[in-house]
């Protein structure tokens, strides 16, 4: 459903139990809420389970690029206000979870929780995301799009026809907003800010992810006092649709152990 928030118009989609404990997920640059599809269906139905397409992506609006990562967090937070919700567990991908840190930092009456799935407080540097902007911007996402896909995944899940649909998701995003996103990744850096958080935190990593390595997810996770790291073999930067099954039950498994059931 498209919700009307003033500044922005976001894709929502809500499953499981409207009064439910609330779980939020926030997706990856260049993917859409679908990337959780595989997950959700695995999750206790008892939660109240909301997924949204970040500005740019999906089905949400397209604003021009350059974004900034507080414009990110500002989209999540109203939509969150939006929907009443206080106290949840916010899960983000990537980018995602760059917006997961932020929001905590602002609003921990909205997250009591959090689990970064292969991200981290600073991810990149600012070349790297200057030339892949100036690659897009010349000559389209399809110009990138093998050398992203190859980072995306693991050596087994290429050689599968499901590649495809991945590849055709990357592509088929909005230029500007990929674009956009990029700017907002370059621009931050939250080890300082993430490093004062103390809430309850899972941080998951995928033992062949060319984007986000794993000792850069555990030094993000090294941050946040008490937090745990697990590594996800045989997945890369998206182990929710390479092993939906594992991520599954280890979030099915924190929510049990901090009691958001």
């Amino acid at each position: 459903m498209l919700i009307d928030l003033g500044h922005i118009t976001l894709n929502v989609a809500e499953d499981g139990d409207p009064n439910g404990a609330p779980v939020v997920f926030s997706n990856s640059l260049g993917t859409s809420l679908e990337l959780w599809d595989k997950v959700i269906p695995l999750l206790p139905q008892s939660l109240r389970i909301i997924r949204y397409d970040m500005r740019g992506h999906g089905l949400s609006d397209v604003p021009d690029a350059p974004y900034s990562m507080g414009v990110l967090v500002r989209d999540a937070e109203t939509l969150l206000d939006h929907l009443g919700v206080r106290d949840c567990v916010f899960i983000g991908l990537s980018v995602g979870g760059m917006i997961a840190q932020g929001l905590a930092t602002k609003r921990l009456d909205q997250v009591r929780a959090m689990v970064l799935s292969n991200s981290a407080a600073k991810m990149g540097h600012g070349a790297m995301w200057k030339d892949r902007m100036a690659a897009v911007e010349a000559d389209g996402i399809e110009s990138i799009a093998d050398g992203v896909i190859e980072k995306w995944f693991s050596r087994n899940f290429v050689k599968t026809p499901e590649l495809a649909k991945w590849r055709d998701m990357l592509t088929s995003t909005p230029k500007q907003g990929y674009l956009g996103a990029c700017a907002a990744i370059a621009g931050t850096d939250f080890y300082t800010t993430t490093a004062k958080l103390t809430l309850p935190t899972l941080a998951i990593a995928g033992s062949e992810d060319g984007a986000s390595p794993p000792d850069l997810i555990r030094e993000t996770a090294d941050l946040i006092r008490g937090s745990q790291f697990e590594l996800i073999r045989r997945a890369g930067h998206l182990p929710c649709v390479e092993q939906p099954e594992i991520f599954a039950s280890l979030l099915t498994q924190f929510l049990s152990d901090i009691g958001h059931t």
